[in-house]
């Protein structure tokens, strides 16, 4: 059973991450990365920290959960 979707992601120096409604948006050193979130995906952010969060536990939601973080 994987856990990963439960890690928080830590933001390296030099990497700017932009959310704009669905769509993350991460530019670093060696260019930018567009992603569009799953519907039921909620991602928060705490200074250089960034969690990735489901709103129920059911099976569609645990999926997708595990599938956005790192």
């Amino acid at each position: 059973m994987s856990r990963i979707g439960r890690l928080p992601i830590t933001v390296p120096a030099g990497v700017d991450i932009t959310l704009d409604g669905r769509i993350i948006t991460v530019t670093g050193p060696k260019g930018t990365l567009t992603r569009q979130l799953p519907p039921r995906i909620e991602l928060e952010r705490e200074g250089d920290v960034i969690n990735v969060v489901r709103p129920t536990e059911n099976k569609l939601d645990k999926r997708l959960h595990g599938l956005t973080g790192k």
